[in-house]
């Protein structure tokens, strides 16, 4: 029987992240250090632990067939892979920051400074764009400190909340590059290991269309149910069922994550009341 290899980051919020979404895709992992690779108990994947920079190279390679990494890094190491999906995690952005007290004028400010990054592919990428020359100071690590340290006149590093940068003196002045997590495959699969993946896939999507909708339920006057489904669509009407008070109904439908508070405002201008709201496990569409 075929196994689809799956390559993910060893450690770190990304690691973490990646293995809550397979259990909540059904996929179950042994508990067990992960030193190289484990095997799920009830679907054909094998899990292969690898840092993050490395990923897109495996993948490539057909080390591994697929692997869970953060677009930035796919970007930057710019291999033969293709995006499957997007997986709305692991947020951040890649930017361009300088020491808090500097006047900042724009990208020219850069002309021939240098810039100390982990990033060196993608921010000579983009200042060759601009047609602007700086200098590229690669480092490993701790990239925040390295204009403290006179290594640098400015960083280009990943950036969550922003508060590394204040603490170490710096303001953020240009995001280059947003990111998010993103599973990616060889661009050779087998026929058979694409089977393995288009399940893994359907199961993603069934996940992630549960966390970014909230299931409502609610109670309204008969003569407000038009323009009520106006506003709650669902995936392709409400379900609705008539109450033991006459002229009234509940009315169960399916509402955007982002747009719940402006539409509770709207069906309590209308009229209705009691109205619950759940979230879903598993949405399949």
């Amino acid at each position: 029987m075929q196994v689809l290899k799956l390559a993910v980051q060893k450690s770190g919020r990304l690691s973490e992240r990646s293995f809550q979404l397979l259990k909540e895709c059904g996929i179950k992992i042994p508990n067990e250090d992960r030193k190289l690779y484990s095997s799920a108990s009830n679907f054909p994947l094998e899990i292969l632990y690898l840092r993050d920079d490395d990923i897109p190279q495996y993948v490539e390679q057909g080390v591994a067939d697929i692997g869970i990494v953060g677009w930035n890094e796919v970007v930057e190491q710019d291999k033969n892979v293709e995006v499957v999906e997007y997986l709305g995690f692991a947020q951040c952005r890649l930017c361009l920051a300088i020491p808090k007290d500097a006047d900042y004028t724009g990208l020219a400010y850069f002309e021939h400074k240098r810039i100390a990054t982990s990033y060196p592919n993608t921010l000579k990428n983009f200042f060759d764009s601009q047609g602007i020359p700086v200098e590229i100071e690669k480092i490993g690590g701790s990239v925040e400190i390295a204009p403290r340290m006179g290594l640098a006149d400015a960083i280009f590093d990943i950036v969550s909340t922003g508060s590394t940068l204040l603490m170490n003196g710096l303001k953020e002045v240009y995001t280059v590059l947003k990111s998010e997590a993103v599973l990616v495959k060889n661009t050779y699969l087998a026929t058979d290991k694409q089977n393995i993946l288009d399940k893994f896939v359907f199961r993603i999507k069934a996940v992630k269309n549960a966390s970014e909708n909230k299931y409502i339920l609610l109670n309204a006057p008969n003569e407000a149910l038009p323009n009520i489904i106006k506003i709650l669509p669902g995936i392709k009407s409400p379900t609705i069922l008539p109450l033991a008070e006459t002229g009234w109904s509940s009315l169960h439908s399916v509402v955007k994550e982002d747009q719940f508070w402006d539409i509770i405002d709207q069906l309590k201008a209308l009229g209705a009341q009691g109205i619950l709201v759940c979230s879903i496990e598993k949405m399949v569409i």
